[in-house]
């Protein structure tokens, strides 16, 4: 969207839009929405840019912000930035606890931009520990999109602080690294399916965005991260395991087929096991499935999935 002059009274557009009036948000919403029967796309980006710096209503906000970040123009990313750091709110009576939702919309919209140079702008309210946790988790997950190398350490940090409160935090800490891809954060991330008490072992989901991570990362040749990922394989959690699997037929290493084909015969869960049974085939050929049918060591229910895959695939 390239720049151009534009002579729009801005001032008397958000007062035909009653965006100052006291009435209510829904109105306002549907009188913005009118504008796209009136002006260019450029014009519109001008328009919500100043719409935004003037709003306080919280519906309003993010209706503009979702205007916004669907039309992804670097015009907004100033005006993005401010809401996230709380610059544009003037009033000591406004508190930022009623904004949380739309400064964590403000960094996901940064994010989708992808443009390193609001990095530093994720990376202030991502350290801040003061900082409300939806906030510093949208920052966390707005800076694996952008894929800065600058955000790995502060994203390390996090998975590695034992004081911090939020796991949610640290699930997309996790998530914002394996889309990274740094080596760097494999031993920390491998430190988290390795304790052996404390958060991990209450959080499940925290133990499946590191699974997911190292999966990304690979691993054929790092055998303690492979023992890591085995060692998910007895979790109490059956998703942890499915992941485990996962991660283990993506990894090139040479002890996954054999892993898996355990997990296959000895694991009780029913999802567990089919999972083990598509990865072992995409790790082989039809031969699994070929064992799973013909042999009296597998469920009827196996064999039935067994056999669809081969209907599936097999026939392509």
């Amino acid at each position: 969207m390239t720049k151009k002059d534009t002579n729009l009274n801005f001032e008397e557009i958000a007062n035909e839009c009653g965006l100052q009036d006291k009435i209510e948000s829904q109105t306002v919403i549907a009188n913005i929405e009118s504008l796209k029967d009136k002006y260019s796309k450029f014009e519109l980006v001008e328009i919500y840019n100043y719409f935004l710096n003037q709003a306080l209503s919280v519906d309003i906000m993010m209706h503009l912000i979702r205007c916004l970040d669907a039309y992804r123009s670097k015009t907004s990313l100033k005006v993005f930035t401010n809401i996230l750091l709380f610059k544009n709110f003037d009033s000591d009576e406004i508190s930022k606890e009623n904004y949380v939702n739309v400064r964590a919309m403000c960094a996901k919209a940064i994010g989708n931009q992808k443009d390193t140079d609001y990095v530093s702008a994720l990376l202030y309210c991502l350290n801040n520990k003061d900082e409300h946790y939806r906030v510093r988790l949208a920052c966390a997950e707005a800076l694996g999109r952008i894929g800065d190398k600058y955000a790995v350490a502060p994203l390390i940090d996090i998975i590695k602080d034992d004081e911090e409160k939020s796991v949610y935090l640290k699930e997309s800490a996790a998530t914002a690294l394996g889309i990274l891809g740094d080596i760097r954060a494999i031993s920390p991330l491998v430190n988290i399916l390795e304790t052996k008490n404390g958060i991990v072992d209450k959080f499940s989901f925290l133990k499946e965005r590191v699974i997911e991570a190292l999966g990304k990362m690979g691993f054929s040749n790092d055998n303690r991260v492979f023992n890591a990922i085995k060692k998910s394989l007895s979790d109490d959690s059956p998703q942890v395991r499915i992941d485990a699997i996962e991660a283990l037929m993506n990894s090139e290493h040479p002890k996954a087929y054999e892993t898996i084909k355990k997990c296959l015969i000895e694991d009780d869960n029913y999802e567990v096991k089919k999972n083990a049974l598509i990865a072992l085939y995409n790790l082989s050929d039809r031969t699994i499935l070929d064992e799973v049918i013909n042999s009296t060591d597998y469920s009827d229910a196996l064999k039935i999935e067994a056999v669809k895959i081969l209907e599936e695939y097999e026939d392509e």
